[in-house]
């Protein structure tokens, strides 16, 4: 019999004292440790975290879409909308778009870098280098637009400038709508129209 099978049996017996007494020893650190943690305390940081995913929750590329009591299609989309934290009934939206096929046949598009979605009222807020664009040829821009939702009626808050047809057309405020017999919108300028005639248009 070598040396090697002599001491072998003697290595495996001392392993199995070993190895239980090093693993109970193991554990007994652990509860030992953890006896300095409270654990009815709240982590810090969620509270903090959950804050500000209810804050800054949103959805990505919201759409809506509606008819008019006349048949118009209304459809308006973002980029993203959230809940506005001030009001419940608004929601402030990203990169807002809006788009309306008449019954007619003619069409319009509204667009501006942000918007307010006012459920209660019906309305939204294009805030910010709104664009106006027609079928029609016409094309203004304006910093603020507040415009229906269920139905063709719009205004702009201030100053509105652009072209069209006729030509270049600056004035202090539009107004938007239908008309009922023909179904087409009208734009009327007002407080103060400036037009520069184009012949060739």
């Amino acid at each position: 019999m070598s040396r090697r099978d002599r001491y072998y049996p003697r290595l495996i017996a001392w392993l199995r004292i070993l190895l239980p007494l090093l693993a109970l020893g193991l554990l007994s650190t652990l509860f030992l440790l953890s006896r300095n943690i409270d654990p009815s305390r709240t982590i810090p940081f969620v509270t903090d975290e959950m804050e500000n995913r209810v804050i800054d929750q949103q959805v990505t590329g919201p759409f809506f879409s509606g008819a008019t009591a006349e048949g118009d299609l209304i459809s308006f989309i973002a980029t993203t909308a959230r809940p506005d934290p001030e009001q419940a009934d608004r929601l402030l939206a990203r990169d807002l778009t809006a788009h309306i096929d008449f019954l007619s046949g003619s069409a319009m598009d509204f667009s501006a870098k942000q918007g307010v979605v006012n459920d209660r009222r019906q309305e939204a807020e294009l805030i910010g280098d709104a664009v106006i664009t027609t079928s029609a040829g016409y094309r203004m821009t304006t910093e603020k637009l507040t415009t229906a939702l269920d139905r063709i009626e719009a205004e702009t808050a201030g100053p509105v400038t652009g072209t069209g047809p006729p030509g270049r057309i600056d004035a202090g405020k539009m107004q938007i709508d239908s008309d009922p017999e023909t179904g087409n919108a009208h734009l009327l300028f007002t407080n103060g129209v400036k037009l520069i005639y184009d012949p060739a248009n």
